[in-house]
């Protein structure tokens, strides 16, 4: 029988494996720090270090003298770190970038595909292509039943769709979720989004506001979809939709602390601005730390709104918002992907599901003038 000791180091290793597993199509071969761990798992620094050096004498993981902890990733690849024994296998492939957002999903999904009926595997792309045919490459071979993609960049043409078409050739169903390529087949879960920026955006004019900025996103599809919402939206007021007021980024930017800079000369350039629309939390996390650098407040100084708010504390930090729905997403789409599983079915028939947007209205727009 094993000591408490021995059971805790096998958890943390269990716990080390599905992160390897998650990260060995990203570009993150680096396993958090020891003291990371201990916060995060609640056990000692001997047990993390008994765990870790189990890895290092299977080959999977190397230690650099002042750096860290590193995963093999071409051993990796060569081998399955997940050895349940379910009757399905599923692939769960993230951008990754927004962990709330992500975890939230997670628990959907696993709500519904429960440990005993499905070996589910979490891969993160980083938002690369590189990542992603990595990925789908590789898993392609490995006997999985179906896929649950957050597609990367989807509103560029992706030069990894002869991917998809061969998981299809092989009958392997795949269902997208919140990002897509328009070029497949394949069903999905999103939501409203042009209906979402409708409701933020009329939210903003009937409060007064005519010289309204946005940032957002090209090359994510989702982003796209609010900022035509946000057009139609001001078109149906009468309102100009200037060039001036919206502020275009790539992924790789939103989520870079730097950007701080960019978002401050943006919003000096256009000083009638009252009203800023945040396409995502990240973006809003930004938009939050340049106005304090500023010295500015909301919503006396500048009135705003986010889509996708995926922290808990909206409430607390008073924001108008839609909130992200992880976890209901991740539900619908376990429960989609199984049944096209159990009837064979790789196109999308009527298996994709809109979901309605939800709103929080706080106290961050400032009311310019009275509604006539």
């Amino acid at each position: 029988m094993l000591s408490a000791a021995e059971k805790k180091s096998a958890q943390v290793y269990r716990w080390l494996l599905a992160y390897i597993d998650e990260n060995k199509f990203s570009g993150n071969q680096r396993l958090p720090s020891e003291n990371a761990l201990c916060r995060k798992l609640g056990v000692s620094r001997e047990t993390i270090r008994v765990a870790i050096d189990r890895l290092v004498n299977e080959g999977i993981v190397y230690k650099v003298k002042g750096s860290g902890t590193y995963f093999h990733r071409e051993k990796v690849m060569t081998r399955d770190l997940n050895t349940e024994d379910a009757l399905y296998k599923i692939g769960l492939v993230l951008q990754g970038q927004d962990t709330s957002a992500n975890s939230g999903l997670i628990e959907g999904v696993r709500s519904v595909l429960t440990q005993e009926q499905v070996d589910l595997h979490v891969f993160l792309t980083d938002n690369k292509f590189c990542n992603e045919r990595r990925c789908l490459e590789t898993v392609v071979h490995q006997n999985f039943h179906g896929f649950i993609v957050d597609g990367v960049k989807s509103s560029i043409l992706s030069p990894n769709l002869d991917c998809y078409k061969e998981l299809y050739r092989r009958k392997i169903p795949v269902i997208f979720y919140n990002n897509f390529y328009r070029n497949l087949r394949c069903p999905r879960v999103t939501i409203n989004d042009i209906e979402c920026a409708h409701q933020l955006i009329e939210r903003l004019m009937d409060a007064g506001h005519s010289h309204i900025a946005g940032i957002f996103v090209y090359d994510n599809y989702q982003s796209v979809e609010k900022f035509q919402g946000m057009a139609e939206a001001m078109r149906n007021r009468g309102l100009e939709l200037n060039d001036d007021y919206i502020k275009w980024c790539i992924s790789d930017e939103a989520h870079n602390e730097s950007y701080v800079r960019s978002i401050e000369r943006f919003l000096k350039s256009i000083p009638k601005c009252t009203a800023i629309v945040c396409c995502n939390y990240i973006i809003y996390r930004l938009v939050m730390k340049t106005l304090q650098k500023m010295g500015k407040t909301v919503p006396e100084d500048y009135s705003l709104v986010c889509f996708d708010y995926s922290e808990e504390t909206y409430r607390q930090e008073d924001v108008t918002c839609s909130v992200e729905q992880g976890f209901e997403m991740g539900r619908q789409l376990a429960l989609r992907l199984m049944e096209m599983i159990s009837t064979g079915e790789c196109d999308d028939r009527n298996y994709t599901y809109v979901m309605k947007p939800i709103l929080y209205d706080g106290h961050s727009i400032r009311k310019i003038k009275k509604v006539k």
